[in-house]
């Protein structure tokens, strides 16, 4: 294998419980011939519970891991040996600061990082890097690029860059980039919104995509209890609080159902509380963070599936519920309705919305299981066609070879992957 089929891959966290999908999308692309090198500034600060993200943790090289005299040296050599590139970047660090986020001490730490992850990238000849999200993970590989003869891409997911994106320099970004990546058309549609016209042809869409574990899945029956499950991290965006809300007043109703709360987060111990208040303790389970294993068995065992969202990218777990044959409760925001069709293969319902909420969920309870079983084989369906790993990393591999001017050989690059799989055993 040759240089040209080496490519980084940059994420502020990995792995981590909630980046299942960058690790398909790495294992895809290596299956495809590239040689992927893994870079992070630090794993999931919580533990970690995948086997197959151990795995991925022993691939990857952390920046908070390296040591300080590894780092002063590193910062040395910079200064000795790159130093017109080394200031010219700096400045350049300080100018976008004062221009975008104005955080100057989390900019220089950015800059530091682009130092360590430079050198990286130099001494396995690397010449392109990917990163995830258009936050601090894309300021570094943009400072990357400018201290070395590297390029870099990025995918952005939202919520959270659509926010403020000015303030992370979304413009500046994409305009000092190879090709910037949108998971939905939604997404490409904000990214055009605030890029220069004349970028817009660097705006492409690779939807997050699933692998063989789901695909290949064969959905268990849709169970007769009303059994729901919602899986997220336990916070404001996710609108847990509103479910439970819908909860509370369906018991009242005198509708009998379970709600499984699949995660963890800042607001476990407000939710907690409301369940304690609520006398919801007989209705409502809540799981802390669990393996892939663990949450695929979690929906399979639902009714159906509720996400009931205030802002999103396309969430990968409401694919993931589709692939596993069960219909979702979902909110209109971002990308979603791009996968999720109403009363189709699931419900949506306007975000923040008790009340249509509440609708979604006894429609869901007393629809009968060959119903429901229906509107998740069209949702299944609609995964199968739209959000398959392989061919989605095929659209970012023929990105990666637009670059690279080559395209990388299967055979030799799998060879290269379980050489280096076995070294680190």
């Amino acid at each position: 294998m040759n240089n040209s089929d080496k490519i980084g891959y940059f994420i502020n966290q990995y792995p981590a419980v909630s980046h299942s999908f960058i690790r398909r999308e790495i294992l895809a692309l290596e299956s495809l011939g590239w040689q992927v090198s893994r870079f992070a500034i630090r794993p999931d600060r919580n533990d970690i519970v995948d086997e197959a993200d151990k795995s991925e943790a022993l691939l990857t090289k952390f920046i908070i891991k390296t040591s300080l005299l590894a780092f002063v040296s590193i910062l040395i050599r910079q200064l000795l040996f790159n130093t017109i590139r080394f200031f010219k970047t700096l400045f350049f660090a300080i100018y976008f600061n004062f221009r975008t986020e104005k955080n100057l001490k989390k900019t220089l730490i950015c800059f530091f990082e682009a130092c360590v992850l430079s050198e990286w990238a130099e001494k396995q000849s690397i010449k392109h890097i990917h990163a995830h999200f258009g936050t601090n993970s894309s300021t570094i590989v943009m400072f990357t690029k400018r201290l070395g003869e590297v390029t870099y891409s990025f995918t952005v997911h939202g919520p959270e860059e659509f926010d403020k994106p000015e303030t992370i320099g979304l413009k500046d970004k994409i305009k000092e980039c190879q090709f910037v990546v949108a998971i939905s058309s939604y997404g490409r549609s904000q990214l055009s919104r605030w890029a220069d016209f004349s970028d817009w042809d660097k705006i492409h869409i690779v939807h997050c995509g699933l692998d063989s574990d789901f695909l290949n899945y064969q959905p268990l029956a849709i169970p007769t209890d009303p059994r729901f499950v919602c899986v997220g991290r336990l916070c404001e965006q996710k609108g847990q609080m509103l479910l439970l809300q819908a909860v509370s007043k369906l018991i009242k109703e005198g509708i009998t159902l379970t709600l499984i709360l699949v995660g963890d987060g800042p607001m476990r111990e407000e939710i907690e509380t409301y369940i304690r208040d609520h006398d919801l303790a007989s209705h409502v389970e809540l799981t802390g963070s669990l393996s892939g294993t663990q949450v695929r068995k979690q929906i399979s065992l639902a009714r159906t599936f509720v996400m009931p969202s205030f802002a999103e990218g396309l969430p990968v777990v409401i694919m993931e519920a589709f692939a596993l044959g069960r219909p979702v409760i979902t909110t209109y925001v971002a990308g979603i309705p791009e996968l999720v069709k109403n009363e189709e293969n699931g419900w949506l319902v306007p975000a923040g919305s008790v009340a249509d909420l509440v609708d979604a969920i006894r429609s869901a309870v007393q629809a009968s299981p060959e119903d429901l079983a229906e509107m998740g084989r069209k949702g299944r369906s609609s995964v199968l066609e739209q959000h398959s790993i392989t061919t989605e990393a095929g659209k970012l591999s023929q990105l990666f070879s637009n670059i690279a001017g080559v395209l990388p050989d299967p055979l030799q690059a799998e060879s290269l992957v379980d050489l280096e799989k076995a070294r680190i055993q």
